[in-house]
């Protein structure tokens, strides 16, 4: 420890002892984590934002090291009612795994930090959503009608996904949402009566038509939201009905456009098998139609991204 608890407005003492800070040596992960919510506890604020920012490469080489050590340790220390944020830093050793291991188990959010830009995005232009949790366990299920939707992908999310039973379950563990956060998913849905088919034989000994005690066919899907407040232990649900219209991809908000073409380019690439015939000119088109204003540059620094993409593709 290099500086007792010091309130926010001595800046110059705070600032004094970050400047003064040089790395070298090992890295005892557990024993630094341990030590930050022993802090924290002790200079608890009721009612406040009680949050450890941990910064770091993950490379924890002294004690507690293994990402199921690390579990342990978060899901303990987070009873105490103090979040955590994660920003990773550096490269080579850096353990992208453990660091998002921290933030899921310690109630927080995580972001890799390679430039000054990224640093500013964070901790400046999104500080609302780093650093202000509005709601803890965040879970969502979606619902979709068989009447209309034959099949259904979730695209990504591997790693985030409960079993429906942990839906209604408030001892689980979900995710955060800070003050000005927005989460998107996506899925890939195969429409009752197209001609696509995923070439898997009809069932033979359960019923094809959906039984239903209503007709829900101008229903598309139901999406059900559950949360509590960070200082409740017991979930709230909001419930929301999303109808049949829809429209082609190239009316749709740029919102919209922007994320299938993120998700696009995640994966062509991890070579998914899902890509099928999409590439990374499609991606671009598609990201550069949805650019917008953009008026701090994040979606110029992606097109970017996708170029540099195509020519590592080609290599």
């Amino acid at each position: 420890m290099v500086l007792e608890p010091t309130p926010g407005n001595q800046k110059s003492e705070i600032i004094s002892a970050l400047e003064n800070l040089q790395a070298g040596g090992s890295t005892a992960g557990g024993a630094g984590i341990k030590l930050a919510y022993k802090m924290a506890r002790e200079n608890f604020i009721e009612g406040g934002n009680n949050r450890i920012v941990l910064a770091t490469d993950g490379d924890f080489n002294i004690g507690a090291s293994s990402d199921a050590e690390m579990q342990r340790l978060i899901e303990k220390e987070r009873e105490s009612g103090v979040y955590l944020t994660v920003l990773g830093f550096g490269m080579g050793n850096y353990k992208d795994s453990k660091m998002e291991i921290l933030a899921d188990k310690g109630n927080g959010n995580y972001a890799y930090i390679d430039n000054m830009m990224e640093a500013k995005k964070v901790l400046v232009n999104e500080f609302g959503g780093t650093m202000f949790t509005i709601a803890k366990d965040v879970k969502i299920q979606v619902e979709f009608n068989p009447q209309v939707v034959a099949e259904y992908r979730l695209i990504g999310y591997e790693n985030r996904k409960l079993n429906k039973e942990d839906f209604n379950d408030d001892k689980k563990d979900a995710g955060e949402l800070g003050a000005g956060h927005s989460v998107t998913a996506l899925y890939e849905v195969v429409l009752k009566g197209s001609n696509r088919s995923s070439g898997v034989d009809p069932l033979k000994y359960q019923k094809q038509e959906p039984q239903s005690k209503g007709d829900y066919s101008d229903e598309m899907l139901t999406v059900k939201l559950r949360y509590k407040r960070p200082d409740a232990s017991k979930s709230q649900l909001i419930t929301k009905i999303v109808g049949r219209e829809w429209q082609e991809l190239s009316r749709s908000s740029n919102n919209l456009k922007w994320s299938a073409a993120v998700a696009g380019f995640g994966m062509l690439l991890r070579n998914s098998e899902f890509a099928g015939n999409l590439t990374y000119e499609d991606v671009y088109k598609l990201a550069k139609s949805a650019q917008g204003k953009d008026q701090n540059g994040y979606r110029a620094e992606f097109l970017k991204l996708i170029g540099t993409g195509e020519i590592l593709a080609r290599k």
